[in-house]
């Protein structure tokens, strides 16, 4: 190992201990180690346009200015209202609707953004039930990373591997899309069965109830009628160009840019305002992640790690059950954004030796479904923790991993059966 390989693996371990550590913001660690491997010249300045992942970061800044526009119409109140009364007050159909759609939503939209349009909505409704609103939340929690597995856009670590591999948005839909469908029913009944006992409404409250929810309007949370109008319709649009942008030959980040665009332009939004709620730290975050991690490229180090990996796994199969189980197991402990840069790499140093297409989406299972492990594994968790303390509801680490760690493992083990029969076979 060489002196710059040396002081590569330092900053790439320290920045790594920073972030899980919490002791300073993630992204000034990633900007500061950033910082460190471009001044002492590890990854010189020609090549950060090689290692700075810009279909990423670009895909995530347009649909955070499309979402941000979006939620000023009351667009995403008005989902949660309609939820609600297609439950008719049964708490049972509120957990099933509700996890739907916040699946459905977080396909599309990323899951922060998703918890937090929708928890306070979830917090009033079963609040007016009168039942312990903790496996309602739970429930939300793991929907949102479940379904923002099915699809390229729905989980940063897909953003990632989408544009490092060359995968399409129908690539992500057909093979993690049925896993996430299967798996959010799986999830719902887990919850149920765990929770079983304290989702009964008050007999003698049924009634009142389902009038309370009933008598919601959903038409009073739109709050501008004519944005909420066009908000859908670009929505639409970009979907709609996400399902055809390989066939289009136009890359998911152009679609989003395109979307925002059209939008700010349409509905005459402020862009100081749009832009000002972007998460400009999470972009820096990705930025100088990307960097490191390129060092550890530039270096040499992932080639060898990947060489030794390579050694020991004859097959395909065995590289599946490897890195899913992996992933899982570690997304669940760190942030799976920067695990997922790390593994990237290494998955293709290893394409000279496997058909990296299955380990590909054996990836993308273990990080995005890996994070429903413990309340640190994903954003989403923290945030829905953090909302459901302020109004004085308690979920410890223990009582989320307890239901956590069993869906981590169901949900997983589901996953890579289905990738396993898909290609690798009995």
């Amino acid at each position: 190992m060489d002196t710059m390989e040396l002081i590569a693996l330092v900053i790439f371990i320290g920045v790594y201990g920073f972030i899980m550590s919490e002791r300073i913001h993630r992204t000034v660690a990633a900007m500061v180690g950033a910082s460190l491997v471009l001044l002492i010249n590890i990854v010189p300045w020609e090549k950060v346009p090689k290692y700075l992942d810009l279909d990423t970061i670009l895909l995530l800044a347009g649909m955070m200015v499309v979402v941000n526009v979006a939620r000023e119409s009351g667009l995403f109140e008005y989902i949660a209202i309609k939820t609600a009364k297609l439950s008719k007050g049964s708490p049972m159909k509120v957990l099933l609707l509700f996890s739907v759609v916040t699946a459905v939503v977080s396909a599309f939209l990323d899951n922060v953004t998703t918890v937090l349009l929708l928890t306070p909505m979830l917090l009033y409704i079963t609040k007016r039930m009168d039942v312990n609103p903790i496996p309602f939340l739970l429930s939300e929690v793991f929907a949102s990373n479940i379904g923002g597995t099915a699809t390229l856009i729905g989980d940063p670590p897909n953003i990632m591997i989408g544009s490092a591999a060359g995968l399409s948005f129908n690539e992500f839909l057909f093979n993690m899309g049925p896993i996430a469908l299967v798996d959010l029913f799986a999830t719902v009944g887990i919850i149920y069965l765990a929770y079983r006992a304290e989702m009964n409404a008050h007999k003698e409250n049924e009634e009142g109830i389902r009038m309370t929810i009933m008598s919601l309007d959903e038409n009073d949370a739109i709050r501008d009628p004519v944005l909420f109008k066009k908000s859908i319709t670009v929505l639409v649009g970009v979907i709609i160009g996400f399902f055809f942008h390989d066939r289009l030959g136009v890359e998911p980040a152009v679609i989003a840019l395109t979307g925002a665009s059209v939008l700010l332009l349409w509905s005459g939004a402020s862009p100081e305002h749009a832009l000002e709620k972007v998460e400009w730290a999470t972009l820096f975050f990705f930025g100088g992640l990307f960097i490191i991690v390129g060092s550890l490229v530039e270096t040499g180090a992932i080639a060898q790690i990947a060489n030794w990996m390579v050694s020991h796994i004859h097959s395909e199969g065995e590289a599946v059950l490897v890195i899913s189980w992996f992933s899982a197991f570690s997304s669940a402990v760190v942030d799976n954004i920067p695990f997922t840069a790390t593994m990237i790499p290494l998955i293709k140093a290893m394409g000279t030796q496997l058909n990296t297409y299955p380990l590909w989406w054996a990836l993308s299972l273990g990080a995005c479904l890996g994070g429903n492990g413990t309340a640190i594994g994903a954003s989403a968790n923290v945030v829905v923790i953090g909302i459901a303390h302020r109004e004085g509801i308690r979920i410890t680490f223990g009582d989320f991993l307890k239901v956590g760690m069993a869906i981590m493992v169901t949900t997983v083990a589901i996953g890579t059966a289905i990738i396993w029969l898909r290609y690798v076979g009995l």
